[in-house]
């Protein structure tokens, strides 16, 4: 039989680098993505209701369940896509700007609570972050960084650590258990959380975070995501699908940094590093 037109496995985990790079830039890209974020507004930093530059008033709901809209047909909203005048409560958006309730246009307005405190997203596809957009400056995959890893879950609930978010305020920080693997023949360990669909979250730093791009540095901070770990706890740990956090594309997200013991001591020059033109 001949091997013509087959690719080793080598060659297959560079096509699927390639291929989920490619899908990342474009999400990042999306009308909706995270270069839309114009601002995210706590309504406590506003009891007027009036909240800079979006249309209508805004208030906390006197029980504190959800966020009070009133508007006018001046303001020129919708609800649910039809246009709306008067009073409503709202409560926080299950999902993205795509399905965001209230909008104006193109625009989305997206409710968010965090610890108790409620807030509105202002995403625009007009906005100046995603025109001036030129990708994601990213390693080319390198079979070194994707390594075998496991998962220990603590003994007992989750643990919630208290760590600075890019806002500059302190949150809770929610993580479910440590997860171990080699680097060049180093033991390192990440505290991690777990997604709803049983997938891996961690936040981390390395040597070559806060660096310029211009001498091998990365962003200040970055994300990874490996899948679910296996019964026995067993997961691959890639590096080259380590990602940018929001907060690298708008100012305005809230991403936690790394919690103790997330700042790996050595130099991760893999996945994405930086924004092209910055």
């Amino acid at each position: 039989m001949s091997d013509e037109g087959q690719q080793g496995p080598a060659e297959d985990a560079v096509q699927e680098w390639k291929t989920w790079h490619a899908r990342r830039t474009e999400s990042v890209a999306a009308p909706y993505g995270p270069l839309a974020l114009r601002g995210t507004h706590w309504l406590q930093d506003h009891p007027e209701g009036l909240v800079p530059a979006i249309p209508g008033r805004w208030s906390t709901a006197s029980d504190g369940a959800g966020v009070v809209l009133d508007a006018t047909a001046d303001d020129g909203l919708t609800l649910d896509g039809r246009p709306f005048t008067g009073e409503v409560v709202l409560t926080a958006d299950p999902g993205g700007p795509d399905t965001a309730r209230i909008a104006r246009g193109d625009r989305r307005f997206v409710v968010l609570v965090r610890e108790g405190l409620w807030a509105v997203r202002d995403f625009d596809p007009a906005s100046d972050a995603r025109t001036r957009f030129r990708g994601i400056d990213a390693t080319p995959y390198a079979a070194r960084w994707s390594v075998p890893g496991r998962f220990t879950p603590y003994s007992g609930d989750r643990r919630t650590v208290r760590v600075e978010n890019a806002d500059g305020r302190s949150r809770g920080l929610g993580l479910d258990g440590e997860l171990a693997f080699s680097l060049d023949g180093r033991e390192h360990t990440l505290q991690a959380g777990v997604e709803a669909d049983g997938s891996l979250w961690a936040v981390f730093a390395d040597t070559t975070s806060g660096k310029a791009p211009e001498a091998g540095g990365s962003h200040r901070f970055r994300f990874l995501r490996p899948g679910p770990p296996d019964a026995e706890g067993r997961v691959t740990v890639d590096f080259n699908r380590a990602q940018l956090p929001p907060c690298a594309f708008a100012d305005h997200f809230l991403c936690p940094f790394p919690p103790p013991g997330n700042a790996l001591p050595v130099p991760v020059a893999a996945g994405e590093r930086n924004l092209l033109g910055r």
